[in-house]
């Protein structure tokens, strides 16, 4: 992982790169899944925190990013990728709202090192879960990356059936 630690730098989103994050999220994600760029400008704007990208460190360009919203929900619901405002800064569950990475990108271990610095970041703020939807074809990748297979979600974004994971991070705070 050496390799990916002098080729990126991971950080927070900057309220100018949410235009980056939106074209982004258009290439990686099909029109009826993907953030609008509005909604995009409306979470880098409210949960700058809960964003992690990666800089491609020769380009300066963004390679991938994943984002989400801190909540004491215990289920991602549909109404999280659409509204901003259910975020509560205290949250102690982290809802996953988006796992990108560009094509060219790919297959080189960057959404996993992406994902592994994102659950020990969250982890270290004392979160207790993090919690994504995935289509049944990632269901491994994720299982891969720590979390666990909770069964069909509630979720139809986009008009998908999805699956519920989710990764626990601390012991439920009292």
């Amino acid at each position: 992982m050496d390799n990916l630690n002098e080729r990126f730098v991971f950080r927070n989103i900057l309220p100018e790169e949410s235009d980056q994050a939106a074209r982004i999220e258009k290439i990686c994600f099909p029109p009826n899944e993907a953030c609008s760029e509005t909604m995009m400008k409306e979470r880098v704007a409210t949960a700058t925190e809960l964003f992690l990208v990666a800089i491609d460190t020769e380009t300066g360009k963004m390679a991938g990013f994943m984002n989400g919203l801190s909540t004491d929900e215990v289920s991602l619901r549909d109404e999280f990728f659409t509204n901003a405002g259910l975020y509560d800064p205290a949250g102690k569950n982290v809802m996953v709202l988006g796992l990108d990475v560009l094509p060219e990108y790919r297959g080189q271990g960057l959404a996993r090192e992406i994902v592994s610095r994102y659950l020990a970041r969250e982890k270290e703020k004392g979160r207790s879960k993090v919690i994504l939807t995935c289509l049944e074809s990632k269901v491994l990748m994720y299982e891969k990356m720590g979390f666990q297979n909770d069964g069909i979600s509630g979720s139809v974004w986009g008009g998908e059936q999805w699956y519920e994971m989710s990764c626990t991070l601390n012991a439920l705070r009292k």
